[in-house]
């Protein structure tokens, strides 16, 4: 059975939601304290956080920060009032999976879930039926364990930076245009939101990269988006 945590300080947003995560047969926690939900979230195993920004003691983007810093990478689908792009951008930027945006549609938000839930599926049969080390140079990339080496260091990847350079490092030389990008790794139509991957390329490079500014493994591609370099 799925677990999922609900970190919603609204009772009727956190009620709507169990009842309808209920339906899918998913084992449900709710916490409406942020620095509860922290502490949850962080000593619990959940297969996906239902996570609302403004919270009471400590808000979603600082959840979503800290858990990734402490390398907790469960899938985070965001809820918040705001409806600003930037605020959106924020949210994944700081290692969210998805975002929804209050009010929103029971179906778009079901489907969202399905989709989080679904690409955790696939994941794990890929890990599970592929565990060699992907290696370039002093690059490497341990899929099943989600984890990144730059000569012998390991590298804090958010959890969209770790899917970018997988896909692309598994297909190098493969372009890959800035909405193409975003409809598979964040698994629908984004829409509006290239500058999105721009920023998580540019994150990329800085952690991935000797020199950022001349990168040898994820290269741009003038005119289409990026790829990765199929020249070692």
């Amino acid at each position: 059975m799925k677990k999922v945590l609900i970190v919603e300080d609204d009772p009727n947003i956190s009620q709507l939601i169990q009842i309808h995560l209920k339906d899918l047969h998913y084992e449900i926690n709710v916490k409406n304290n942020g620095r509860e939900g922290f502490e949850e979230a962080n000593t619990s195993g959940y297969d996906l956080i239902i996570l609302d920004i403004m919270l009471p003691e400590m808000d979603g983007l600082a959840i979503c920060q800290r858990l990734r810093a402490l390398d907790n990478f469960t899938p985070i689908l965001m809820i918040t009032a705001k409806s600003e792009e930037i605020d959106k951008v924020i949210g994944l930027e700081s290692g969210a999976d998805d975002y929804i945006t209050k009010p929103f549609k029971i179906r778009e938000f079901i489907a969202r879930v399905k989709a989080i839930m679904r690409r955790q599926d696939q994941f794990a049969l890929l890990s599970a039926n592929d565990v060699k080390l992907i290696k370039f140079q002093a690059l490497e990339i341990d899929e099943k364990k989600r984890k990144v080496i730059l000569s012998g260091k390991r590298m804090n990847l958010t959890p969209k930076e770790f899917d970018l350079l997988v896909l692309m490092a598994k297909n190098p030389g493969r372009s890959y245009s800035r909405s193409e990008l975003l409809e598979l790794i964040w698994g629908y139509d984004f829409s509006g939101y290239e500058h999105t991957v721009n920023a998580h390329i540019n994150r990329l490079r800085a952690k991935v990269e000797v020199d950022p500014n001349n990168p040898i493994y994820i290269l741009t591609s003038w005119g289409i988006g990026y790829r990765f370099n199929d020249e070692f």
